[in-house]
């Protein structure tokens, strides 16, 4: 689902930041965590003027080793990147949106024929070189691994 089908499926406003969506010039990553059916971690990475996005079911590695899960959804618009609150029952998404972490990011090599995204973060909780590498797919879904490499 692209970002104009998501804003299709769900309502924004009350959700989006008065102002925000214009990009600073930097890449800005952000991390929410999203308490909805089940809770999980956002990763949204400013990328091709969108955010690019993944479900991480786990809280994001913070050591080298660690591996997490990560699974493609939606693109969303920029301005999300400042979004915390509640997504209203019954829209896409539903349930309370904290940030968990925020930054910018450094993109060291984007390969998307091959499924790799490797970037350097410098965020509160997270930093460092993060990978993201696209493994299978499953139910007609793309999965990734997200991970800290062991030498920054």
């Amino acid at each position: 689902m692209k970002s104009g089908q998501y804003r299709n499926e769900r309502d924004s406003s009350g959700t989006t930041p008065e102002g925000a969506g214009k990009s600073s010039g930097d890449s800005v990553f952000v991390i929410q965590e999203h308490d909805s059916k089940k809770l999980h971690w956002d990763l949204r990475l400013e990328m091709g003027g969108v955010l690019r996005s993944w479900a991480v079911p786990k809280e994001p590695p913070t050591e080298p080793g660690v591996k997490r899960l990560a699974i493609p959804t939606t693109d969303h618009s920029l301005e999300y990147a400042d979004f915390e609150g509640e997504i209203p029952d019954g829209q896409y998404g539903a349930g309370t949106v904290r940030i968990w972490d925020r930054g910018t990011f450094e993109p060291v090599e984007v390969d998307d024929e091959k499924g790799k995204i490797i970037f350097r973060m410098y965020g509160r909780r997270l930093s460092g070189v993060y990978c993201l590498i696209r493994t299978k797919t499953r139910g007609g879904k793309a999965q990734w691994l997200f991970f800290r490499k062991k030498v920054d």
